[in-house]
């Protein structure tokens, strides 16, 4: 079987011998087809709100109002999505102050350029946007304690204004569930300490904290308090094909348009496991496959369909190195993964460390399979010293997966490890 999988921005051509091979699995939302536009997708939403007014009777009476939008790491089209929402609210409230802030969470902030590519010239030159800062302590104020025990700590923008919503886009997360809805408020405009709280090694432990999964995950159980406390009145939220093209849109309240939206991604992403000796999974491309970090991702779509002790082969570009230093850090100077794993469960959920989160996902992958990371654009010794092993092809890499699980090992393909929900 011949196939061609994201990576980076060319792709890579993969052959698999037939006898070897299970199963590809794959997300339908990659050939889902809409008979409506992209702005008609939204208009819709807007015009059908989910267990809420619409927003254009939401902002009458109001003088102040503040929109969270996500930063540069997210695809998500507001190019489309603002200049809709912005019409509407100024036709039924023109004097209306609006303040757009960029959700950075943990994140750098977004350069110009960067907020350009996404919304357009015309916003970034003519809106008010705030970038938030999680770090910036002066900008933060406590507004109550998180379910777990954690301070809620969040930008001071979003309470001092007449309404608050939020803008963002739905798919699989490898521990929240499902990006979008709740996560606009945490972590995306909370305090560092607050994202630390919510991202400590006790619940990424949880079983419940894996893709796909709301019920009784205590990451989301936190997250959906924190937009319910802070008063988060509306959402919209779309979901995006392999193009980046919306194919679906969920606007009103945070919780239930948001688990409408994750319903009909569900239906989309789902694909059954199969148990699989060897998995081959990438991170969909650029712009997620440029570092390992974000690599973790795709792994985990691996780990779900993977017998224990098998060859998970990651075709990821890696091409801007490790991601961060700390996380880097933390892997290479363990001498095995299962360090790695005993010293961050003594890590109380008030001293969470910076990228904690992501090498303890890496380290529990990395406890019950062997990583094989095919890439020609980064150092092969930084892939090595993290405690997985390196190819330069995928030829080479199923050479040394079949020399650890042997001929007839079976096979299964994830051409997108970030698009799919494996059960």
């Amino acid at each position: 079987m011949e196939l061609k999988v994201p990576y980076s921005k060319t792709g890579m051509n993969i052959n698999i011998p037939d006898e070897n091979m299970i199963k590809v699995l794959q997300s339908k939302a990659h050939d889902f087809k809409s008979r409506l536009s992209e702005g008609e997708i939204v208009k819709q939403a807007l015009d059908n709100p989910i267990g809420s007014e619409k927003l254009e009777d939401l902002v009458k009476g109001k003088k102040s109002m503040v929109i969270i939008t996500s930063d540069h790491t997210r695809p998500v089209p507001s190019r489309i999505t603002l200049p809709i929402m912005l019409k509407e609210i100024r036709n039924s409230n023109p004097d209306i102050d609006i303040k757009i802030i960029i959700s950075t969470g943990f994140h750098r902030p977004s350069t110009r350029e960067e907020l350009v590519y996404k919304m357009g010239e015309e916003i970034v030159d003519n809106e008010q946007i705030i970038m938030h800062f999680s770090t910036d302590e002066q900008a933060m104020v406590k507004v109550g304690t998180l379910p777990s025990g954690g301070d809620l700590i969040v930008n001071k923008a979003i309470i001092e204004t007449d309404l608050l919503i939020a803008e963002g886009f739905i798919e699989p997360h490898f521990f929240a569930g499902f990006s979008g809805g709740r996560k606009s408020v945490l972590p995306g405009v909370a305090s560092a300490k607050t994202i630390m709280y919510n991202h400590c090694s006790e619940f990424i432990d949880s079983p419940y904290a894996r893709t796909g999964n709301l019920k009784n995950n205590p990451i989301h159980r936190d997250m959906l308090y924190a937009a319910q406390s802070v008063n988060l009145d509306f959402i919209l939220n779309v979901v995006i094909d392999k193009d980046k093209k919306v194919i679906g849109a969920f606007a009103g309240d945070v919780k239930e348009a948001h688990e409408v939206g994750c319903e009909f991604v569900t239906k989309l992403s789902k694909v059954d496991k199969v148990d699989a000796d060897i998995v081959v999974s990438t991170n969909g491309g650029y712009p997620l496959d440029q570092n390992i970090y974000q690599t973790v991702k795709g792994m985990t779509a691996a780990e779900a369909t993977c017998k224990d002790g098998g060859v998970i082969i990651m075709i990821s570009a890696c091409n801007d190195g490790h991601g961060g230093q700390s996380f880097y850090d933390s892997v290479a100077n363990a001498s095995s993964p299962s360090e790695i794993l005993e010293k961050v469960r003594k890590i109380p959920k008030d001293k969470t460390i910076p990228d904690q989160w992501e090498f303890q996902i890496l380290a529990r992958i990395l406890e019950k399979f062997t990583v094989i990371m095919v890439t020609n654009l980064c150092d092969p010794n930084m892939i090595k010293d993290m405690h997985m092993k390196h190819a330069h092809s995928f030829d080479e890499a199923l050479k040394m997966a079949f020399d650890i699980k042997g001929k007839n090992s079976k096979i299964a393909v994830i051409p997108d490890g970030v698009s799919v929900i494996v059960k």
